[in-house]
């Protein structure tokens, strides 16, 4: 058997697992990826290689045997004994080869299993002496009762819950999604009012892409799962507390509606990454936006990401990542080789965007201005008008023809 690298390519298929056996004892079920490789039938990768540890002599391009943790795994073991993920567990749609060997970072398998705890767990430190929130449960209709019902079930089946004898209470709840399905939700309103604030900023994304000039290639990767991927500190899952009309439960992993989700989840990405941020990498929560001049400074810089993002037991959605891009949509922006740019659905958005009636409308608008205020010469000035309105922090809307100028300059 002889050891190889890969050959370029796009892996779009994999086999259903198949028995394997090498040197005539070492036996295992293991699905294959389809690649067009005429000179060498079988290419092993690396997560083989790190699996099972062979040794391997590489003056003689052979391998000589088995580590002694794989001989009790493998060898002499019955083919139907190993298992190991199948094609639907690994997604394989549009990964290109040159990262088949780091398939692992697109498990879909992986992506649902509880994780270790770590120091970045997510804390939940309540205010002192704040009551504890206890909700009602929220009614549910006959279709929403029966998805509850297969969420619980899955959610136990993960370890992502347990049943839960905590004093707290949040309401369960579903909000449709576009395609029609339902999607689970939690009413963290009254647990998140007594939670002390964690202040961890989420970074400016105008400031990120400052630096991305005379990139060629881009890659965008989505995070599966990415909140579920981090544990709830010990001795606080009690204050995620849920009620349903099957039962009370709590939380193992941390979940969107969390106060302090996001600045956690942005924390640990940040020290995974801490030394590409701004040379090569953009990450914010679960988006990350990888950029390069060449196509083979480009390869090397994914390959370090996905091998930290499996270093940390985190992965992404294969079906929801583009790779070697000449220009990318991301966070209402649009990059490319000559620059950046706003997306034109925002700037159809701004040009159409109504003239405000309330104070909040107007606290909208200009939150969403700002995001773009990189495009717009002397932003600050030309949005004073308007923002003068929120001096004092006012009730009612003073509208005026100063205003409504700056307002039209803004949207155009």
């Amino acid at each position: 058997m002889f050891i190889s690298l890969y050959m370029p390519g796009l892996i779009r298929e994999a086999t259903a697992p198949i028995s394997m056996v090498t040197q005539g004892s070492h036996k295992e079920r293991i699905s294959f990826f389809l690649i067009d490789s005429p000179g060498f039938p079988v290419v092993l990768g690396i997560p083989w290689l790190a699996y099972h540890e062979p040794n391997i002599s590489w003056q003689q391009r052979a391998l000589k045997g088995w580590s002694r943790g794989c001989s009790g795994r493998c060898v002499g073991v019955s083919i139907s004994a190993t298992t190991v993920e199948s094609p639907d567990q690994v997604s394989t749609v549009h990964i290109p080869s040159e990262y088949v060997d780091l398939a692992l970072a697109f498990s879909k398998k992986r992506a649902t299993l509880l994780p270790p705890h770590r120091r970045g767990d997510c804390a939940i430190n309540l205010l002192v002496d704040a009551a504890i929130p206890r909700i009602h449960v929220y009614p549910l209709s006959q279709e929403e009762t029966a998805a509850m019902e297969t969420y619980v079930a899955e959610s136990l089946g993960q370890g992502y819950i347990r049943p839960s004898t905590s004093p707290a209470s949040s309401s369960f709840f579903f909000v449709k999604k576009k395609d029609g399905g339902l999607r689970p939700c939690i009413d963290y309103r009254g647990i998140n009012q007594i939670t002390v604030r964690y202040s961890y900023l989420l970074p400016l994304i105008a400031s990120a892409i400052e630096s991305i000039h005379g990139a060629r290639f881009f890659t965008k990767l989505d995070l599966r799962s990415a909140y579920n991927l981090v544990r709830i500190r010990r001795g606080d899952e009690w204050k995620t507390a849920f009620s349903t009309t099957s039962g009370h439960y709590e939380y193992l992993v941390m979940q969107y509606g969390l106060k302090n989700a996001p600045s956690v989840f942005q924390s640990f990405v940040d020290e995974i990454f801490r030394d590409l941020l701004g040379q090569g990498v953009v990450a914010y929560i679960d988006d990350i936006l990888i950029y390069s001049a060449t196509r083979a400074e480009h390869v090397s810089l994914v390959r370090r990401v996905l091998g930290r993002l499996l270093e940390h037991d985190l992965y992404v959605k294969a079906e929801k990542c583009l790779f070697f891009q000449s220009s990318v949509s991301f966070l209402g922006y649009r990059i490319s080789t000559s620059g950046v740019e706003m997306e034109s659905d925002r700037i159809s958005a701004t040009r159409n965007w109504p003239t405000p009636s309330t104070v909040k409308e107007v606290q909208w608008f200009l939150g969403f201005a700002n995001y773009y205020r990189r495009f717009i010469r002397g932003f600050r000035q030309v949005a004073a008008p308007i923002t003068s309105l929120l001096k004092g922090g006012p009730v009612r809307l003073r509208w005026s023809a100063e205003p409504d100028r700056a307002f039209g300059h803004l949207k155009d």
